[in-house]
Order: structure tokens, then C-alpha cells, then sequence
């Protein structure tokens, strides 16, 4: 709920940014109605050695770790639905709306549907999988991170008089896309050696404990 108070600080909101691959394009910006109280990272580090691998190779890394994220958000129209005159597209189609544009970021498009099929129809041998849309997920300023949707789970939770849901839980998973996942000159993976470029930049600001000088003392 926005508040009047002058000086609140603006809400930077969660959103997921899609771009056309090729032009970088704006296509859709989708922001998140609320931004998740938790969000969890996994980092799986990518080594040389693995499991059962040469102790030789033990701190060789053959490249960035790869990163899954999972968030819970919440979408609401309650509010809305209590000035319907004000929300016309709510008070008509609940959060149908909001619930769609999450999807279709894994959905092809039903024309590039139509045309594999008529290519299939003219005997074509080969059909090239559509490519998606680039997504990128923009959690502040420090993190825009090109992603692919893993998982995608719903719980809707209250419906209108027409069974148009009006709240619901969206579960989110995701995989940054890293170098190892596309070309290095793909728009992409510029916004992934952004990323990378900046977290190393950010760590510099991590001050040194006070046992900063036991551990120097004995490492030498």
C-alpha cells in the first residue's frame, strides 16, 4: 500500500525485463506487485576436480558457479475490486492479467506455433525451437541478471463471483545465465560480465576484520 508520509523512501520493486534477443528491444516489464520477504540463492561451484577428481586440480574453477534463485511472490487485487469503477480490466478479469504475462515467458508464441506447423505441413526437414525472449530479473541497482525460468507453480487463493482469481501465490525458480550458457558476444552474457564485473568491485568494499593481521602473520 503506497503511503503519503513526505518523507518515505521511494520502493524499489522487484521486476522481471524482457528483451528481444537480437535488438534488445523492450518487450515487457514485469513488476512485482510486492517484493518477497525471502529469496534464496544456490551457488554450485564448477571445478576441475568434481567428485573423485585430481587433488592436483583442486582450486582450478572452469568457470562461474551455477546460480539458481527461488522466490514466493504474491499478487492481490483486493484492493482493486473495491473500486471497480477505478479498475475496470480488474474488476472484470480478476488477476488473470498479471498471471498471464508470468506465463508466457515459457510459452512460445502461438504464431511461431502455427508456422513450425505449417513448415512441418510443407515437409520440412529441419525446425529450428523458436528462441524465447532474453529475461532479465532486476532485484536493485547491483543486480540484473540475465535468467532462464525453471520452475513455475501457482496458488490461487480467492476467486471473484465469475471464479477469476483475484490473489494468488506465485513460486518462482530461476538459472542465471552465465558465459558457459551463451555465445560471449550474445547480448546476455554482456549483462552477466556486467554483473560479474560489479560483484567483484562490491567485494572490495568488505572490510578486513580485526584478525586480518593474525591470518597475514600466518600465512607468511
Amino acid at each position: 500500500m503506497a503511503t503519503t508520509f513526505p518523507n518515505s523512501p521511494r520502493l524499489f520493486r522487484g521486476a522481471l525485463v524482457l528483451l528481444d534477443p537480437d535488438n534488445g528491444r523492450l518487450q515487457r516489464i514485469i513488476t512485482l506487485q510486492f517484493n518477497p520477504e525471502t529469496l534464496t540463492r544456490t551457488l554450485q561451484v564448477q571445478s576441475v576436480q568434481g567428485e573423485g577428481g585430481d587433488r592436483i586440480e583442486a582450486l582450478r574453477l572452469t568457470g562461474p558457479p551455477v546460480e539458481t534463485i527461488k522466490l514466493d511472490a504474491e499478487i492481490d487485487a483486493t484492493e482493486q475490486l473495491e473500486l471497480p469503477a477505478q479498475n475496470p480490466t480488474t474488476a472484470l478479469l480478476g488477476i488473470h492479467p498479471q498471471l498471464a504475462a508470468l506465463e508466457s515467458m515459457v510459452y512460445p508464441s502461438s504464431s511461431r506455433i502455427q508456422r513450425n506447423n505449417s513448415l512441418a505441413q510443407a515437409g520440412t526437414l529441419e525446425i529450428i525451437p523458436a528462441e524465447s525472449s532474453l529475461t532479465l530479473f532486476v532485484w536493485s541497482a547491483s543486480r540484473i541478471l540475465p535468467v532462464r525460468v525453471t520452475e513455475y507453480s501457482i496458488t490461487e487463493e480467492f476467486f471473484d463471483k465469475f471464479l477469476n482469481p483475484i490473489r494468488a501465490k506465485v513460486s518462482l525458480g530461476m538459472r542465471v545465465l552465465n558465459v558457459n550458457d551463451l555465445p560471449f558476444t550474445h547480448r546476455g552474457n554482456n549483462l552477466f560480465m556486467i554483473h560479474h564485473q560489479l560483484k567483484e568491485r562490491l567485494a572490495q568494499f568488505n572490510q578486513a576484520s580485526t584478525l586480518s593481521a593474525a591470518v597475514t602473520s600466518a600465512i607468511r
